[in-house]
């Protein structure tokens, strides 16, 4: 969990450099670029085989979401202090819960909806809407969040089935052209200052979540998200040292509240576990 903090930190800096000199579509066409390359490395290693799917409308369909989800986040990057944009990502899960409920059947229980509705609450206190001091790029990570949420719900049907090496390549591949087709009208070729920069966010966005995965394996769900909300404040601390954000307190309490709910619900869920296992 310390790679992932340091990789998703990473990432949001490197992120916000490259907003003063590219496009938001055009950081995302380089990103999977990178992604591609370490990827194909990995799949000559373990093998191509892997690769063939008869699920491809699913690669897509996540794909297009996550691009959403990620467009949403660098995009709130360039406009908004680095703590809000975290706080908004953090209800993911809660957007998750209700698309699985939509799209995968799962059932909506009395507590995953109480942790919906809460997380709803949280989000209404950070953007403040009808004050005249919501954000549009607040708003765009929200929706982001709603894509990142689809985008969760479809790797979770397709990891059935597919590697995660599988799931990584049509990532990158699908997601390519949808960062360059955009940005061909004002594409420009990036100074030499920011190719370390796009390798940080070509590179951390794939060990952001090999290390959040290889967490799961080692520690249970109740350890490793806790650690994963240590991002706000260290991303908060960051931000006012680099940059001279001043964050408002209600982003923190709307925060407290999204993540406390987050953290009820998998408790819960997990006493709902053990409690059938006992059984």
């Amino acid at each position: 969990m310390t790679g992932a903090l340091a990789s998703f930190i990473a990432m949001a800096l490197a992120g916000r450099a490259l907003s003063s000199s590219l496009g938001t579509f055009q950081i995302l066409f380089f990103r999977s670029l990178c992604g591609l390359i370490v990827i194909s490395i990995l799949l000559g290693r373990s093998g191509w085989r892997q690769i063939f799917t008869g699920k491809l409308r699913w690669h897509v369909l996540r794909n297009v979401s996550h691009f959403g989800g990620q467009f949403g986040w660098f995009y709130g990057l360039a406009f908004i202090p680095l703590a809000e944009v975290f706080a908004i990502e953090f209800t993911a899960p809660i957007w998750t819960a209700l698309v699985a409920a939509i799209l995968l059947k799962e059932r909506l229980t009395p507590t995953r909806i109480g942790v919906i509705v809460s997380g709803l609450i949280g989000v209404l206190i950070i953007v403040k809407p009808g004050t005249g001091l919501m954000q549009p790029a607040a708003f765009a990570v929200l929706l982001g969040a709603i894509a990142y949420a689809v985008s969760y719900v479809m790797t979770k049907k397709l990891s059935s089935t597919e590697s995660p090496l599988c799931i990584l390549f049509y990532m990158t591949v699908i997601q390519l052209p949808l960062g360059l087709i955009p940005s061909l009208g004002n594409f420009t070729i990036p100074p030499l200052f920011t190719w370390p920069l796009i390798f940080i966010v070509g590179v951390t966005a794939l060990s952001a979540h090999f290390c959040i995965t290889k967490a799961m394996s080692f520690a249970d769900a109740t350890i490793v998200v806790p650690m994963d909300f240590l991002r706000l404040p260290i991303i908060a601390l960051i931000g006012a040292a680099l940059y001279g954000e001043s964050v408002h307190s209600t982003v923190f309490v709307g925060a407290a509240l999204i993540m406390g709910a987050n953290l009820f619900g998998l408790l819960y869920e997990r006493r709902n576990q053990g409690l059938a296992k006992a059984k």
